[in-house]
């Protein structure tokens, strides 16, 4: 295959865990690779010092607070720094850039992932809030503004991965999970869970939003609903495993009863870099898996019981709508507030739950209905949790 042209990227949220990840990618193939964006919320110091290094042609830092540091920092370098979403936003419509990693964590990343879209780049998709709180808009904007959406959860690519050259119907997704921290925990031990226990992943090394998500198996929930808008199949068609090695990162089923699966160590620089360097695939300096040592490979049902935001997920994307924007908010500030020691483990689910049965469900909502619903969920979430 003839090498590819060189792509030059945009990367919201870049310091972050997935942000970082991409850059170490790049960095081994700056023959591939040239950063035209970074930008961050509030590490402004990491922020130069990727700048620094990567030379981008201009930086956003969001919290304006901080833009004098790093205007300062980087005017030596000329490369340009704004501040705010607005920014990004307009950004986003250079000519110069060809993929856009959407990185940003939760909620905040649509609207720019919006407008990377109606710029018509493509999108390494990292951010899994945009479809679970706009699913049913989002896909078919992309359509629209032929701008492809290539995953980058370790879920979603090895499904994306799987299908390459397939024509057959694919009959059903085995979405698999780890099943985190508390996977041999019993109810009450879930339930009086600890900060530092919960952000002690046994696989993986995420931010700390993703990680409670996955301690509570909610981050399977979000990525079910990724799921169904990604590859367009129907919510009983996904099927989640429980498979504590996290050797195999998901797998697909298609009618003739073929299973295809992605096997690697986990790493997330893999599925990064194949999105960013799809349809070729490219040297990456990672552990590769030995077999022979191996051993075994376990898999075993979810326990809704234990685990109720998956069950949650379940039906809130069986529910359709806006349900999947209210549960995401709730989850969202359920989740701080735990981190800030505000709100036990047990009471995510809980606030989650109530959220969805006293926000307005909307059965097709548009855009701006999304961005009210989010705002509706997250204060009456933010009520529940100064309540308890």
């Amino acid at each position: 295959m003839e090498p590819q042209a060189k792509r030059h990227i945009a990367i919201l949220g870049s310091t972050g865990s997935i942000g970082t990840q991409a850059l170490d990618v790049i960095g081994q193939h700056p023959d591939q690779f040239e950063v035209e964006l970074l930008t961050a919320n509030n590490n402004s110091r990491l922020l130069i010092e990727q700048a620094r290094r990567f030379n981008p042609s201009s930086v956003v830092i969001c919290n304006p607070d901080l833009y004098e540091e790093v205007a300062a920092a980087l005017d030596p370098l000329y490369i340009k720094v704004f501040t705010g979403i607005d920014s990004i936003c307009e950004l986003l419509r250079d000519p110069q850039i060809d993929i856009v990693l959407t990185a940003m964590v939760g909620f905040s990343g649509l609207r720019p992932t919006i407008a990377a879209i109606r710029a018509g780049k493509a999108i390494a998709l990292a951010n899994k809030e945009t479809l679970v709180a706009a699913g049913s808009l989002i896909i078919p904007l992309a359509r629209a503004c032929k701008a492809p959406i290539l995953p980058v959860d370790s879920e979603h690519s090895a499904i994306f991965q799987c299908l390459q050259g397939e024509h057959a119907r694919l009959e059903k997704i085995l979405l698999t999970g780890s099943g985190g921290p508390f996977l041999h925990s019993s109810k009450e031990e879930i339930a009086a869970a600890t900060r530092e226990q919960a952000l002690n992943h046994p696989r993986w090394k995420m931010g700390a939003k993703v990680t409670i998500d996955s301690a509570s198996l909610m981050n399977k929930g979000l990525e079910l609903i990724e799921a169904r808008w990604l590859f367009g199949v129907e919510p009983k068609d996904i099927e989640v495993v429980i498979h504590p090695q996290s050797i195999i990162h998901s797998m697909v089923q298609f009618s003739d009863g073929c299973v295809m699966a992605q096997l690697s160590l986990p790493d997330m620089r893999l599925p990064i870099q194949y999105a960013l360097s799809y349809p070729q695939r490219i040297d990456l300096n990672t552990q590769r898996i030995d077999f022979a040592t191996l051993g075994r490979l376990d898999f075993e049902k979810p326990d809704t019981d234990r685990f109720p935001c998956l069950q949650l997920a379940y039906e809130a994307l069986e529910k359709g709508g806006n349900a999947t924007c209210i549960m995401n908010g709730a989850n969202e500030v359920a989740v701080a507030a735990f981190l800030e020691g505000r709100l036990r483990f047990a009471d995510i689910p809980e606030i989650i739950a109530t959220t969805l049965s006293r926000c307005d469900f909307l059965a097709a909502p548009n855009l701006d209905d999304i961005y009210s619903t989010d705002f509706e969920a997250k204060r009456i979430a933010a009520e529940i949790v100064n309540r308890s």
